[in-house]
């Protein structure tokens, strides 16, 4: 008798069509409408955004990536640590400011230290909730083991519109969620249930999407065509509890020392989603 053939079928890498319709010529169409970005309150003269996330996921890089986009070269306005040490590089609070043509533009990003799933290590949920409604002063030195509280220096008692975070970002690293320690999804959802009675809207911005698929390590393009992105992607989904329309897959800059394309309309399709949800929260007012 013949062998018998196996009926496995190796799951597809690529969809025939991609599963989120995205134009990557468009780069021209979003730097301008981003340089011309009007905000809708009288009261403000920028956006703040709040960027956060476990250590190691990107979090610094991204402000970075964001910056090298507008300013057209390699930039480091956020320190990055290139060495896995485990702990977050970041130790203050520090405000981003985004330049174009030698003029700011009117949204600021704001970098915290990184969570780390064990208790009293990295930052913790109180800070980083404080931070979002502007109860933290710049320069701040973040201590995991003793959050800032009302009477202390730091504390902002009475935060303008600016200083408040009009949106919260989470970065997570599309090639470690399947492993992400539950223990630090645990804080992330507290983060985003806390954060959520007050109304600032939250968007997920998935990193390293190159590093968790070889089809899109070949071409980036591929992203929205990678069957294993959409995979990372409904696992953040499921696990954050972020719907799929706000989590957004990037790559950041990493080893290039020339911008690309390709790299730039990723960033800015997912900045231009977090202003509008940051300015949709402007409209609505009781901020």
């Amino acid at each position: 008798m013949g062998q018998k053939k196996s009926t496995y079928q190796k799951a597809p890498e690529e969809f025939e069509k991609p599963w989120r319709d995205i134009d990557f010529g468009q780069k021209a169409v979003l730097l301008k409408r981003l340089k011309e970005f009007t905000l809708s309150h009288p009261d403000i003269d920028h956006i703040g955004i709040l960027v956060a996330g476990p250590v190691g996921a990107g979090k610094s890089s991204f402000i970075n990536s964001v910056t090298n986009v507008f300013e057209g070269r390699i930039t480091n306005s956020a320190q990055v640590n290139s060495s896995a040490t485990g702990h977050s590089f970041t130790e203050r609070y520090n405000t981003c400011r985004i330049r174009c043509g030698g003029a700011n533009l009117p949204f600021v990003l704001r970098d915290v230290m990184g969570l780390e799933p064990e208790n009293f290590k990295g930052a913790s949920i109180e800070d980083i909730v404080n931070a979002a409604l502007g109860h933290i002063k710049e320069k701040y030195k973040f201590d995991p083991k003793d959050p800032l509280s009302f009477e202390k220096e730091h504390f902002n008692t009475n935060p303008t519109l600016s200083e408040k975070a009009l949106c919260l970002v989470y970065i997570i690293d599309a090639s470690t969620i399947d492993f992400t320690n539950d223990k630090l999804i645990e804080k992330l959802r507290a983060i985003r249930l806390k954060l959520r009675e007050k109304g600032i809207p939250q968007v997920i911005v998935m990193t390293k999407v190159d590093e968790a698929c070889p089809l899109v390590k070949k071409d980036l393009k591929k992203v929205y065509s990678s069957t294993k992105i959409e995979d990372k992607m409904q696992m953040c989904s499921y696990k954050v509890g972020m719907p799929m329309n706000s989590i957004f897959p990037v790559k950041n800059y990493h080893e290039e020392i020339e911008t690309n394309d390709t790299i730039d309309v990723l960033i800015l399709k997912a900045l231009d989603q977090i202003l509008h949800n940051a300015d949709d929260r402007l409209r609505k007012g009781d901020i």
